[in-house]
C-alpha cells in the first residue's frame, strides 16, 4: 500500500469523494452532514491523502488546518472491497505523523453518532482519540461524536 498527497484531479479519487458523500448523506440528516465535496477539499487549507495498491485506490482522509496548533481529520473512506486490510489505519497514522511534523498540538474531528459510524469510533479510541465537545465551526448536535487528540512531537 502506497499512500500519497493527492491532488484530486484523477477519476477514481473523485469517485471516491462521491462515494463518500452519497454514504454520508444516507446515514446523516443534512443539516448534520459536514463531509466535503472535491471543491471543498481542494481548499488551501487542506491536504488529502489516498491510499493505493498498483493502479488501484483503497481509501482517503483529509487533514484541515484550523489554525498553528489545531488540525481536523476529515474524509476518511476506505473502498469496500479493502475493508479490513488496515487501510484506514494506515491513513490515519499518515496523517498523525504529517500532522506532528507540521507542528499541530491538536487534531480533532467530527463523526457522526448513529451506528454506522461505530467502526469509526473503535478506530479513532484505538489511535487515542478521547470524545470532547464541538470545535472550531461545530455545534453541539445529537447526530455528532467528537473526537480529539493530544499529539505530542517526536524526540
Amino acid at each position: 500500500m502506497k499512500i500519497i498527497i493527492d491532488d484530486l484531479t484523477n477519476e477514481q479519487s473523485q469517485d471516491l469523494i462521491g462515494l463518500h458523500l452519497a454514504d454520508m448523506a444516507g446515514n446523516s440528516p443534512p443539516e448534520s452532514m459536514h463531509a466535503l465535496s472535491v471543491d471543498g477539499l481542494k481548499q488551501a487549507d487542506m491536504t488529502f491523502y489516498s491510499a493505493w495498491e498498483g493502479s488501484e485506490i483503497m481509501g482517503c482522509g483529509a487533514l484541515k488546518e484550523l489554525s498553528q496548533t489545531e488540525a481536523e481529520l476529515k474524509s476518511m473512506r476506505t473502498v469496500e472491497k479493502h475493508l479490513r486490510k488496515g487501510v484506514a489505519a494506515a491513513i490515519l497514522q499518515r496523517i498523525i505523523d504529517d500532522a506532528i511534523e507540521r507542528g499541530f498540538t491538536t487534531l480533532s474531528l467530527e463523526t457522526g453518532s448513529m451506528d454506522a459510524f461505530k467502526p469509526a469510533h473503535r478506530l479513532y479510541e484505538r489511535f487515542g482519540f478521547i470524545v470532547c465537545g464541538p470545535f472550531s465551526q461545530y455545534k453541539e448536535d445529537p447526530n455528532s461524536v467528537f473526537m480529539t487528540k493530544e499529539l505530542t512531537c517526536r524526540v
